[in-house]
């Protein structure tokens, strides 16, 4: 079987069709996830978030996004606290019922790779001290549920999200990452009904 239809199974079974089924099944169809998901995109000066609500017969629907930016003269520590006030009010503001977060990537670099796990850390730190499910997934996975292929640039993956939000505009690149997360969870939700 060639690379091509691979793929299209791939990009086929994420959709959710069955073998030979020409109809795709979009998001917001059967979705099993029913509540306030909160897509988190980590990154020291950048974090994106993303809350989008999941109801069953309903399209999916974003709520709220925001890019945490921090300035480049902020400390570490500063950042971090930023991220994690950030969240609290997200988390406060609305009945979020589950996190989603993006994996930590390889990375080269030591430090580079420290300052991700910290930043993770300050976004997930509230989350749990509410007692709230927070669930992981890899970008690979996270791009071959959005768009369905693990290789997809971040402009894919906004146009992706443009059309299953049905929003008029893409989200800026940290707040459409967030919302992947969130649309890949209630995507893996769904291929274990």
């Amino acid at each position: 079987m060639g690379g091509g239809s691979r793929r299209s199974l791939w990009t086929s079974k994420i959709k959710g069709n069955k073998a030979g089924s020409a109809e795709p099944v979009g998001w917001g169809k059967r979705v099993p996830c029913d509540g306030i998901v909160l897509g988190i995109d980590p990154s020291l000066r950048g974090t994106g978030l993303a809350l989008i609500e999941f109801r069953p017969r309903r399209p999916a629907q974003l709520l709220f996004s925001q890019t945490v930016k921090i300035h480049p003269a902020a400390s570490m520590t500063e950042c971090l606290g930023f991220i994690a006030q950030a969240v609290n009010d997200a988390v406060e503001r609305w009945q979020v019922e589950v996190a989603a977060i993006e994996q930590t990537i390889y990375v080269q670099n030591f430090q580079t790779a420290q300052i991700l796990g910290a930043a993770r850390g300050a976004a997930i730190a509230p989350i749990s001290m509410r007692k709230i499910p927070v669930h992981e997934y890899a970008p690979l996975r996270i791009k071959q549920a959005t768009v369905g292929f693990g290789r997809a640039s971040k402009e894919q993956v906004a146009g992706m999200i443009k059309s299953e939000l049905r929003l008029k505009a893409p989200l800026p690149a940290d707040e459409s990452d967030a919302a992947a997360v969130a649309l890949c969870h209630a995507m893996n939700l769904r291929e274990k009904v």
